[in-house]
């Protein structure tokens, strides 16, 4: 246990030491420079802080802007252990179990909070086609709780993290997140005259964290063959930092009701693998229920509300006149009628080269980090 916990702590100093520069992998630069100080000194909440985003989020928004206070709130009380043990004495980093489930905790927790990042959520794909009133109670009804008690606290600003999935869906965690993902853009009119503001941040699925193809592949390249849904299927690459990022710039950017999608490349999935053993041979094992072969975060249903910025997408509300309204599209550039941004169309594509030298720098992390919401 005290050599886990060890490992941790190097893992954290690592992080701080990231925050201070900028990560550059190739395609997988993520630019520090230039975010809006908003968070300096203030007091931010992360929900399911002790998943994979919350694991980064809060070193390097420490490192970075310094919070008065970071509340992580979450249901395991096992990860909060270990990853108060990894902070020690800090005493910005404050910790609360609770569940979003559970609307008076939320509105214990967030007494003093100026800013909160919703990232629970039940996310496991096969596990909420199997239990989905559960899935549904963390992503719909604790996304209702959490929207009241922002506004009845006073809180300033909350983004809410989203996925690929919530892109025309078609499995019910996705469908649940898309539900979600409305509920915080309607957040704003239903706020009424109160200054709660609400955006979401969409992306893929994070590179090497636990769970997810990048390990799997390293744990099984010894054997010298390597499962293979579908030889078409694409994925997006993000790193986690990059997803950190992108949500410290819908803090500086957003009005109310934006949706942010950060421009990452692509990568087939043979490519992957060939990526991590060159010389496996590939067995096909057929795409699995509820799964796509291409992931997409900007569907041609959003092209009429999305503009296009050097790094990212933004979806505008469709509701009144906010799709259109100067302050929200601040220069964007109108993408046609009909878009899809989408991994097999994209236009950026990480090399083989360039991921296997993400993978060499980021061994001891990959499959380290939790895949669940904390």
């Amino acid at each position: 246990m005290r050599r886990r916990i060890r490992a941790r702590r190097r893992q954290r100093v690592a992080a701080f030491r990231r925050a201070a520069a900028p990560v550059d992998n190739g395609a997988l630069t993520v630019t520090l420079d230039g975010v809006h100080p908003m968070l300096q000194g203030s007091s931010i909440l992360v929900t399911g802080g002790t998943g994979s985003f919350g694991q980064a989020f809060v070193p390097l928004t420490l490192a970075r802007f310094n919070p008065r206070r970071l509340v992580v709130y979450s249901r395991d009380e096992i990860k909060q252990w270990e990853m108060a043990r990894t902070y020690g004495r800090d005493a910005r980093v404050r910790f609360f179990i609770g569940d979003v489930r559970d609307r008076e905790r939320l509105y214990r927790a967030l007494d003093g909070v100026d800013h909160v990042v919703h990232a629970a959520a039940a996310k496991i794909v096969p596990t909420a086609e199997y239990n989905p009133f559960e899935c549904v109670k963390t992503n719909v009804l604790g996304a209702m709780n959490l929207i009241d008690a922002c506004i009845d606290k006073g809180v300033k600003r909350v983004v809410a993290l989203s996925t690929d999935k919530a892109s025309s869906p078609v499995n019910l965690y996705g469908a649940t997140k898309l539900v979600s993902d409305k509920l915080f853009v309607s957040g704003n009119a239903y706020a009424g005259d109160h200054d709660t503001r609400f955006a979401v941040v969409r992306y893929g699925n994070v590179m090497g964290s636990r769970g997810s193809v990048i390990p799997l592949f390293l744990s099984l390249a010894h054997r010298g063959r390597l499962p293979i849904t579908d030889p078409r299927m694409t994925r997006f690459m993000v790193s986690l930092e990059q997803g950190v990022e992108m949500v410290w710039q819908a803090f500086a950017d957003m009005q109310g009701g934006e949706t942010y999608v950060r421009k990452v490349p692509s990568m087939r999935l043979v490519d992957i693998a060939r990526a991590v053993a060159p010389d496996a041979e590939h067995r096909i094992i057929g795409i699995r229920p509820g799964e796509k072969l291409h992931e997409q975060m900007v569907g041609a249903e959003d092209s009429k509300f999305a503009y296009e910025y050097d790094g990212h997408y933004k979806i505008l509300p469709a509701t009144a006149d906010r799709s259109t309204d100067g302050a929200r599209v601040k220069g964007g550039r109108k993408v046609p009628e009909g878009f899809v941004y989408a991994s097999d169309t994209n236009t950026e594509w990480l090399a083989i080269e360039a991921l296997r030298a993400w993978i060499d720098a980021n061994r001891d992390r990959i499959g380290a980090l939790p895949a669940g919401d904390g």
